[in-house]
């Protein structure tokens, strides 16, 4: 038996090694030149990018109106809803002479301004997220509000009730107004 010459073996191995590696580089070539985006490509990368940006954008927005309109039409009912009892409180005490007509007209006021003012503070908090048609039906509750407070505290049981019944005319159009425009709950 004939024992294989490590001397031919390594000789046969580092040949074989020197061809494969002719082989591999005579197999390669170098590219001449400068590398180049294909603009079609990168257009539409732009664009989808683009899209995509936009589309969280808009889903920001509408997350931010959500939660602006939920924080204003949720309370407002029972922002408002107080306002509304004290002031036919005071219309009741008013139209009976009541010795505690005056009282209930200045806490009649002085719960509608509280209303407005609520109101007018969470519209603010908003930041301008409301949809604008419903940020305007709540400030013009705010402001009539505000005009049923100032009439209502000139009120005594003499006074002529045209001014006091128009301004509460407008509180009322107003109310419904931001409520109808506001989701049900």
């Amino acid at each position: 038996m004939k024992m294989l010459n490590p001397r031919g073996f390594g000789l046969a191995c580092a040949a074989l090694a020197v061809g494969t590696g002719l082989v591999v580089a005579g197999c390669s070539s170098a590219v001449h030149g400068n590398a180049t985006a294909n603009q079609a490509v990168v257009a539409a990368y732009r664009t989808e990018m683009a899209s995509s940006s936009a589309a969280a954008t808009s889903s920001k927005k509408a997350a931010a109106q959500a939660k602006a309109v939920a924080d204003n039409c949720t309370p407002f009912r029972d922002t408002t809803g107080p306002a509304v009892t004290k002031y036919n409180e005071f219309v009741d005490a008013h139209d009976a002479n009541a010795p505690d007509q005056d009282a209930k007209r200045d806490l009649s006021a002085q719960t509608l301004e509280g209303a407005a003012a609520a109101v007018e503070g969470r519209v603010k908090s908003a930041a301008g997220a409301l949809p604008p048609d419903l940020q305007q039906k709540l400030t013009d509750y705010v402001n009539a509000a505000r005009g049923l407070a100032a009439e209502s505290r000139k009120m005594t049981y003499t006074s002529p009730v045209g001014m006091l019944n128009d301004s509460s005319k407008r509180v009322n159009d107003a109310l419904n107004a931001a409520r109808a425009a506001c989701p049900a709950r």
